[in-house]
């Protein structure tokens, strides 16, 4: 209701200033009011109400329209995703608007009601079930805390079985903040596996469907430390750790990076043991286990691990399958299935390089209007593939030969002839051919002792395979691009 109020107050302004502009206030009205209509149609109900719907007009000055946000976070994310839409909607409405100044919002000084409301407004749709309730609120100090990333969405985390288990944590920490048994609540991986998305998904998440105004302090652990440092010189650590303290939600990035930092992990310890007493809700990230944080005080890592602590593990070959299809649907990009299956054999240990990945290929297309093909996809990622590059062996050509056509590694050797068996090994065996120096008799060895002339059989066969069926062919030659490049 206030953002209504201060929107007729805005438009008031807007009519008394510049009523011998050529645009009165109801014309000016109206266009907002398109403007508004559009945008919430170009972006959908439920992003619309979350980030868009608190924009107010504030001013025209010239050919500069002011348009109020009441945060800097709002303001911020705003003005680097749609700032150029809402100028080019602009003019599109006025020619006289050359720019759009979007800032943090002071309080217009009047207000003509009837402008405004004698504007058609955007039309009121029925908000979706997971639409932010009307008390819900994000307050994020400027101070102390780090923005959170909007595309971090639980609904953009891709869940599998490495991560299932932290992703139910995370839910339940955004649902119920505070509650004993989730708190604090740890999440430790390696690199670029999640956690942070974790993070920043909580507080976007208690921002849209929280019962009440909820006030959330993210940072990284270094953040923390330069802040306290700051403070300490400032001689102003009183007012650090009120900031600190009066939030709800204290969620601390790579906490690893406070070991051997004695006088901040203590500052730390005190601040945990504040809010934890004050029925707070504590997220700590790390690369490993509080057990495994060796240069954290005894008494912190105790602390640390007397909530829930959820591991996020490498992750697997479908789930970055899955990862793959869910970035290329957000891009509105056609992938074809073989290029995904290159980029989750080749990028196996970072989700963040994987998405990068995919982000370059699509971009390269895009800018060079190229089809995405697995050869364009080599020759873009030359350089993050040369990185993952490594001498090929038969162990490795078995392993990604089973894994392909979704069999056990241990047929490789066995004596199972059956068609769904015996063509994969002799795929295997023509690979190992073709990739590696070894001879005929050392790759008949390591496919259970086989006579060479077993393998020469085989690779004949797939040669003759690969001649009749193209489809056959396309396999084998993803398989040998996925070993060699």
């Amino acid at each position: 209701m206030n953002s209504g109020r201060s929107q007729e107050r805005a438009v008031d302004v807007l009519a008394e200033d510049h009523a011998g502009d050529g645009e009165s206030g109801p014309q000016m009205a109206a266009q907002w009011a398109r403007i508004r209509g559009r945008l919430q149609s170009e972006v959908g109900d439920v992003e619309y109400r979350s980030w868009l719907r608190q924009m107010t007009l504030a001013g025209l000055d010239g050919d500069e329209i002011t348009v109020h946000l009441p945060t800097r976070f709002l303001r911020d994310w705003v003005r680097s995703h749609y700032g150029e839409r809402i100028s080019a909607l602009w003019r599109e409405e006025n020619a006289a608007v050359q720019r759009v100044e979007i800032r943090v919002g002071g309080r217009p000084s009047a207000g003509l009601a009837e402008s405004l409301a004698a504007a058609p407004c955007p039309p009121a749709q029925a908000a979706p079930a997971a639409a932010a309730r009307p008390g819900a609120q994000l307050r994020v100090s400027d101070e102390v805390s780090a923005p959170l990333d909007l595309r971090f969405t639980f609904d953009s985390f891709v869940v599998g079985k490495p991560n299932e288990f932290a992703y139910a944590c995370a839910r339940r920490v955004a649902e119920h903040p505070g509650s004993k048994e989730f708190n604090p609540l740890f999440l430790y991986g390696g690199v670029g596996l999640g956690k942070t998305h974790l993070m920043h998904a909580i507080g976007l998440e208690l921002a849209r469907h929280g019962a009440g105004p909820t006030t959330v302090s993210y940072m990284s652990a270094e953040k923390f430390m330069y802040r306290f440092i700051a403070a300490i010189r400032s001689q102003q650590t009183i007012e650090f750790k009120d900031q600190l303290r009066s939030a709800d939600v204290l969620m601390i990035d790579d906490l690893q990076f406070l070991i051997g930092k004695d006088n901040t992990q203590e500052e730390f310890f005190h601040t945990f043991n504040a809010l934890v007493d004050a029925g707070k809700q504590i997220v700590v990230s790390a690369d490993k286990s509080p057990s495994d944080l060796s240069g954290l005080e005894d008494r912190l890592r105790t602390r640390l691990g007397c909530g829930m602590v959820a591991d996020l593990h490498a992750t697997t070959y479908e789930l970055r399958i899955s990862i793959l299809e869910a970035k290329a649907a957000r891009a509105g990009k056609a992938v074809p299935a073989r290029v995904m299956e290159f980029l989750a054999h080749k990028i196996t240990t970072n989700v963040r390089e994987l998405e990068g990945s995919l982000n370059r290929v699509v971009a390269h297309a895009n800018l060079f209007s190229r089809p995405i093909t697995l050869e364009t996809t080599q020759e873009v990622l030359h350089d993050v593939l040369r990185a993952h590059d490594k001498r090929v062996t038969i162990d490795e050509i078995q392993r990604r030969v089973a894994e392909h056509y979704n069999m056990r590694i241990g047929d490789m050797v066995s004596a199972r002839r059956a068609r769904a068996v015996a063509r994969p090994r002799q795929v295997a065996m023509f690979l190992a051919k073709q990739l590696t120096s070894r001879s005929l008799p050392e790759i008949g060895k390591k496919f259970g002792n086989r006579d060479h002339t077993t393998v020469m059989h085989a690779c004949s066969r797939v040669s003759e395979l690969m001649g009749a069926d193209s489809g056959f062919a396309e396999d084998v030659d993803l398989l040998r691009k996925m070993l060699e490049s």
